[in-house]
């Protein structure tokens, strides 16, 4: 039988994917280092067992202890694995803009969850490194595994992620990418592979807002350059131990937008569905193409994967807030932002006393006139008013029939904004279009306004 004793022994060996249509334009072979295959679906799980393993060789944590650590998210799951299958509980510290999945699954793997709030020093009491600091010198037994200093973190990569990247391209590997948080990842890759071939080129993926590039070009640890962004996984306000800038030759920065944007492509145009750093990494490669050769072999390695960011890059209403969304609104997506969809409608033959008694129970200012399930005009409140004023009393009793005025325009779903701005004349509008049921609604210049 073949078979694994337990989870943490199908840690490694995840496959090289060769990108296509995301990268077009790059001379080079591009390959994806998939590291979604882990069992807890990110690259964090490599290092967070090898920094359980040492810090037991080393007695730092003994049996039914209690595991800290300051996490992102996907380190934390690597470490929640490791402590379910060996016994040990499970405190982790977290910043407030990581995603709810993120923070879910560590829940459900039996872990305490801590969120901090981002914008503070890292020496804040209330940061998250400060707060699991505190809290492994209150609890006995406990130990704060520090992935950003306690180099474990890339010894685990130059023994496993490291080999493997030089296996499985025969050695012809002449670029590594790796979008750099704790600086585990490519200080322990690039080692091992500057070991085999000092000639291998090391790029590191950066964010605006972080301070790597920068320290790397000047030595300089500039305060300016430390402001909140919103990529996931990548970048720093800290310099971490891990980091091993002799190995690194080029910080490329990419931007919050960039990053979201060819992280939604790679799922699109490749079926890859990856974190938000595998975007950032993508384009930053597409940004230094020019320094690329035919016959080079890029190896880009993408850390965690899309399902836990569906509540941000993969949600229209997350990008489209921040403005990445670059798509053009339809009315479908008006019409399911919409609060109320009654379709409410009227009849020629209907009295003025009876569509003014709609009017104002339903608070609108318009209503479709229909007959023989055909909408054959308008009714509005204003043309209403003003034929009350001019007739009295005996203007209750007149049919619609006499003061409407013509249809809607009708618009399907797809049509887009942008289309229906061009297609509308006048300040004041409505239309009417289906909704993914069939149903008919009328769509306001409110509700537009409202969705984009």
């Amino acid at each position: 039988m073949k078979y694994y004793k337990n989870i943490l022994e199908t840690i490694g060996n995840t496959p090289l994917v060769q990108l296509n249509k995301v990268v077009k334009g790059i001379p080079a072979k591009v390959l994806a280092k998939v590291e979604t295959f882990n069992p807890g679906h990110s690259i964090k799980d490599r290092m967070a067992l090898k920094m359980l393993d040492v810090a037991e060789e080393e007695g730092k944590i003994k049996p039914g202890g209690t595991i800290i650590e300051c996490t992102s998210g996907n380190t934390g799951m690597g470490l929640a694995l490791a402590a379910t299958v060996r016994g040990y509980d499970c405190i982790f510290t977290t910043s407030d803009k990581q995603s709810k999945e993120k923070l879910d699954l560590l829940r459900a793997l039996g872990a305490k969850v801590i969120v901090c709030p981002t914008n503070v020093t890292p020496e804040d009491e209330r940061s998250y490194y400060s707060v699991a600091e505190r809290l492994s010198k209150e609890i006995p037994n406990s130990f704060w595994f520090n992935q950003y200093d306690n180099l474990a973190n890339r010894l685990g990569h130059y023994e496993s992620t490291g080999p493997e990247i030089w296996d499985q391209t025969n050695g012809e590997i002449t670029h590594l990418v790796v979008g750099v948080g704790t600086g585990g990842t490519i200080s322990g890759t690039a080692k091992y592979l500057k070991e085999q071939n000092p000639n291998i080129k090391v790029w590191g993926i950066d964010t605006y807002g972080s301070v790597f590039k920068k320290y790397h070009e000047t030595g300089e640890f500039d305060e300016k350059e430390v402001y909140p962004y919103v990529t996931e996984g990548i970048g720093e306000d800290i310099i971490p131990k891990n980091v091993d800038f002799s190995l690194i030759d080029h910080f490329e920065k990419v931007s919050d937008k960039d990053g979201a944007v060819y992280t939604r492509r790679l799922a699109r145009e490749e079926g890859l569905l990856m974190g938000y750093s595998a975007g950032s990494a993508v384009k930053g490669v597409l940004q230094l193409k020019d320094q690329l050769k035919k016959e080079d072999v890029v190896v880009i390695i993408f850390h965690d994967h899309g399902s836990r960011y569906v509540g941000k890059v993969y949600n229209d209403d997350w990008m489209r807030d921040r403005g990445f969304l670059e798509e053009d609104i339809t009315l479908e997506q008006v019409l399911q932002k919409k609060d109320k969809k009654e379709w409410i409608t009227t009849h020629p033959k209907a009295k003025i006393e009876e569509v003014l008694s709609i009017m104002k129970e339903k608070e609108i200012s318009q209503l479709p006139v229909i007959e023989d399930e055909e909408i054959v005009g308008t009714v509005y409140e204003k043309k209403v008013l003003q034929h009350i004023v001019s007739e009295g009393l005996s203007a209750y009793e007149t049919p619609v029939s006499e003061i409407m005025d013509k249809a809607l325009p009708q618009f399907d779903g797809e049509t887009t904004v942008k289309e229906l701005m061009k297609n509308i004349n006048g300040q004041d509008f409505s239309v009417i279009s289906k909704d993914e049921f069939g149903q008919y609604n009328m769509v306001s210049q409110y509700d537009i306004l409202k969705a984009v």
